[in-house]
């Protein structure tokens, strides 16, 4: 077994075990799954387009106290296709830690070889606050079949007003235009903002709707996206 799906598997043990210690109260009517639905009229990604055209974007969810686990997919009208599988850990003071395995279903699925494997592997560091988020995520794996070097770093710093988001990101490598060139640089490639809003159908049922307008000067590309959930 490759060491990537090694350490996969501890993070999945170590959170289990973490969150027997974890006690919480839950109602009849709540229950520990989610599931829904995003649509964008395009799928930007720190600061990059994957696919062309509108995406949906569905997410299956299980959360069980300060423990989540979940798989989310990303698919256009053009044959993009992404589904993702991820655990997180919330921790004390606004902090969580998770990892994420990126998969694209055009590629062999159990193939965790550095010439041609399918699978990137990221691990995330971040914050939530009031009004200020932060995180930091780490790709630990070469896979040449979904195109990750590894060693691959990403920042993102954002902030909230009210409706209104700007947040900014800086990567290297995978996330830049010319990776060989950039294997070392950290350059800023994710730049925007980001509007929210809720529209009212009846007493009983809204849709968050949200728009970004988004800004990559490495790429030197302007995006404008808007999307609602389900």
């Amino acid at each position: 077994m490759n060491r990537y799906c090694k350490i996969f598997i501890c993070l999945v043990s170590l959170a289990g075990f973490l969150n027997k210690g974890i006690s919480y109260s839950q109602t009849e009517t709540e229950s520990p799954w989610n599931l829904g639905a995003d649509f964008y009229s395009s799928f930007i990604w720190r600061g990059m387009q994957n696919g062309s055209g509108p995406a949906i974007q569905p997410v299956l969810e299980h959360s069980s106290g300060s423990f989540t686990a979940g798989a989310w997919g990303s698919f256009d009208f053009r044959g993009y296709q992404e589904v993702d599988l991820y655990l997180s850990l919330s921790l004390p003071s606004g902090f969580s830690l998770g990892i994420t395995d990126y998969y694209s279903p055009d590629l062999r699925y159990f193939d965790y070889s550095r010439e041609s494997g399918s699978h990137a592997f990221e691990v995330t560091l971040g914050f939530s606050g009031e009004n200020l988020s932060l995180e930091a995520d780490y790709i630990l794996n070469e896979a040449g079949g979904i195109g990750s070097a590894g060693n691959d770093l990403y920042l993102q710093a954002g902030f909230s007003f009210h409706h209104l988001s700007l947040f900014v990101g800086a990567g290297n490598g995978w996330l830049l235009n010319d990776q060989e060139t950039n294997r070392d640089k950290v350059k800023i490639c994710n730049l925007g903002l980001e509007v929210s809003r809720i529209i009212k159908i009846t007493d009983t049922f809204e849709i968050p709707v949200l728009g970004q307008l988004v800004f990559n000067p490495d790429r030197e590309q302007l995006f404008l996206v808007i999307g609602f959930t389900l």
